[in-house]
């Protein structure tokens, strides 16, 4: 079977989702709060009702296999943030909450993933936390952000932003999305997922390699801080994502 090749240009802007959506704004308006029986129902779908669908998925489609997982207790008590490759267009929507189960995970996402015609209500109660397109929203958007890591939650976060499926490398990214662990004092884990081909043909296994916890360094400026994490982060990723054995498709930089 001849490999699929992608040809891109950009590493910190190319997007190859296949999922063309037209983003709604989020703007001052957007509903990042909600009512303790929302809060409920929430936890019902994501946490109970979701999982078992969300376990075989990952078991059936990817034999997937979770490395590390087990460093999470060390932060059973207290908020944090898990930073991962993305690579999936909707395995990665739960690929961190089966790593962290029980603790209810969150996800900051683009504005596309919560404006899917028939799910824009929907997609929130799995957790999505949209990014804000204003800077009233932003007031919301940190607050809730704020109040997930006080409730002892875990937020994931892409830092790569953009989907390039089963890609084995991990991408340039900034230190933008680091300034919350700095500015909450709380630390980070990274999860990395590395790709191996299956027994059957055109099966690709998932292993996650989980690695943390990482804290912010006080001893730095917070921009300092916010660098360096990013930097310890980008480099366990990096070094992680070499346990990559199988290219299921291959990248080709234009010239």
């Amino acid at each position: 079977m001849d490999k699929k090749i992608v040809y891109y240009e950009n590493e910190l802007n190319d997007e190859f989702s296949k999922a063309k959506i037209e983003p709604i704004s989020i703007d001052e308006n957007y509903p990042y709060f909600h009512n303790k029986l929302w809060d409920i129902g929430s936890f019902v779908i994501q946490n109970i009702i979701s999982m078992p669908i969300k376990f075989f998925y990952a078991k059936l489609k990817f034999k997937i296999k979770y490395v590390g997982k087990e460093k999470f207790k060390e932060c059973k008590n207290t908020g944090y943030f898990i930073y991962a490759n993305h690579t999936q267009e909707f395995a990665d929507t739960f690929i961190p909450s089966l790593a962290n189960y029980p603790k209810r995970n969150f996800f900051i996402v683009n504005p596309e993933n919560v404006s899917m015609k028939g799910l824009k209500g929907l997609v929130p109660l799995f957790g999505a936390i949209p990014i804000p397109s204003n800077k009233e929203a932003t007031k919301k958007f940190l607050s809730i952000i704020r109040d997930r890591i006080k409730e002892k939650r875990s937020i994931t976060i892409y830092p790569e932003a953009h989907i390039w499926p089963y890609y084995t490398k991990i991408r340039p990214f900034l230190d933008t999305s680091f300034k919350y662990p700095v500015e909450l004092d709380v630390p980070i884990y990274t999860l990395t997922n590395t790709y191996h081909k299956g027994k059957k043909e055109g099966q690709v296994k998932i292993i996650s390699y989980i690695d943390g916890p990482f804290f912010p360094d006080k001893n730095l400026k917070k921009k300092e801080a916010q660098k360096h994490l990013r930097n310890i982060a980008y480099n366990t990723m990096n070094e992680r994502s070499k346990q990559s054995t199988y290219e299921h498709i291959k990248y080709v930089k234009k010239i």
